[in-house]
């Protein structure tokens, strides 16, 4: 060290000497540690840091050596890893180049997570039960969501490609961050009060779990699960799971993902009309067929009822005929029995009896004339009137003897 000391040292020659010499000193050791800000590149290489309540530290793991660790770690996992200590010399920050990954317990965040997880399924807040269907075909959306997240633009896309037709609302909050879980329950409320939309898609892009713990707030939770409208989240990627996933109606894996649960596609939608139509055409067909069979029978069993026309007009002739006949034999019984009843009144007519040679004495009995049937009341005081056949007189008595033997009669 003392030529070192001596020598006048550019940066980069400080720094490989400092990596020299942690590279000899801590040749292999091993570090326990909370993943953070965890990131797998194209190139297969991993980058994250491990923490702990002291400290942190930037940690490397490339293709050759991540390849066989058998899981993808997650920020918020605690690990064990074996590695060296090295410095990155262009940017002169040290770092641990690890050889070996392997799995430690959770992290601090990953148990809070569990631990609300937890007491939430046991209130109740993920049963099947009490998550609402998610509408088939909106009338609007509601978008929750910063205006300026990546996601937005993913799911408006999305919407556009697959529903052009359907109305968004955008309800602009903060979503990551300490005041993140106030905004979106400032945000859900308001599409609430507003009742625009017929759901909600709460979305963001991925991130680490710190940057997604505002989807693991309590609060956030009890006001997704209260919320009026079906709610659909979409937070992260298909690999995040937050709390938001488990108390929304529906979680979708990815934003996108829940722009296209919630949206019908335009395309399947006129199919599915056009199947509609088709099944109520044959439907349609279908029952004007069983109609006019119905009226074929109909017409059949009317032909059968009805009598051959040729027929009924015999049957009228004849029917017409009896009537005749009988109307014919009740006119003579009419004429008969007139007949008689003529004789017989005939035979009473008291003009009959005085053409017999009888006589009728008529006597006044106040104002008009009664026949005198008690010898008894004539008199020789009163003018009484003879009516004979062929006319009639007034008598007065003189003398009045009466017959012992009609008397007796």
């Amino acid at each position: 060290m003392s030529e070192i000391s001596r020598e006048v040292l550019s940066v980069g020659d400080l720094n490989r000497a400092i990596a020299a010499s942690l590279e000899a000193r801590f040749d292999s050791i091993w570090v326990s540690g909370e993943i953070s800000n965890f990131k797998a590149y194209d190139s297969g290489h991993w980058y994250f840091s491990l923490k702990d309540e002291e400290g942190q530290i930037r940690c490397v793991m490339f293709r050759g050596r991540n390849g066989q660790v058998g899981f993808m770690p997650q920020s918020g996992d605690l690990v064990e890893v074996s590695a060296s200590l090295g410095l990155y010399v262009p940017r002169g920050d040290i770092q641990l180049t690890i050889q070996t990954l392997r799995r430690a317990g959770m992290g601090g965040l990953y148990e809070a997570f569990l631990k609300l997880k937890a007491k939430l399924a046991k209130e109740g807040l993920f049963d099947v039960e009490r998550k609402r269907d998610i509408p088939t075909h909106p009338r609007a959306i509601g978008i929750v969501t910063s205006p300026q997240a990546a996601a937005l633009k993913d799911v408006l896309s999305t919407l556009a490609r697959r529903a052009p037709h359907i109305p968004i609302v955008i309800y602009p909050t903060l979503v990551q961050g300490p005041d993140a879980p106030a905004g979106i329950i400032a945000a859900l409320n308001a599409a609430q009060q507003e009742k625009a939309v017929d759901v909600i898609l709460l979305v963001r892009g991925g991130g680490s779990i710190e940057d997604l713990w505002a989807f693991n707030d309590e609060q956030l939770a009890y006001a997704i699960a209260a919320c009026a409208i079906p709610v659909v989240s979409g937070v992260g990627h298909e690999t995040d799971i937050t709390i938001a996933d488990f108390v929304a109606d529906l979680r979708a894996p990815t934003p996108t993902g829940a722009a296209e649960l919630a949206a019908p596609r335009k395309d399947q939608m006129l199919q599915e009309l056009a199947a509609i139509q088709q099944a109520l055409l044959q439907r349609v067909n279908q029952r004007v067929e069983r109609e006019a069979q119905t009226l074929d029978q109909l017409a059949l069993r009317l032909s059968h009822a009805l009598p051959n026309p040729e027929r009924m007009r015999e049957q009228i002739s004849a029917w017409q005929q009896r009537l005749i006949q009988a109307w014919s034999v009740r006119v003579d019984s009419w004429q008969r029995n007139q007949k008689h009843y003529q004789s017989q009144l005939e035979m009473l007519n008291p003009q009959r009896t005085l053409e017999r040679g009888y006589a009728v004495i008529l006597g006044k009995a106040g104002h008009s004339m009664q026949a005198v049937r008690d010898p008894k009341q004539l008199n020789t005081k009163e003018a009484f009137e003879v009516r004979l056949a062929k006319g009639q007189i007034e008598v007065e008595f003189s003398k009045i003897k009466q017959n012992p033997e009609t008397q007796s009669i």
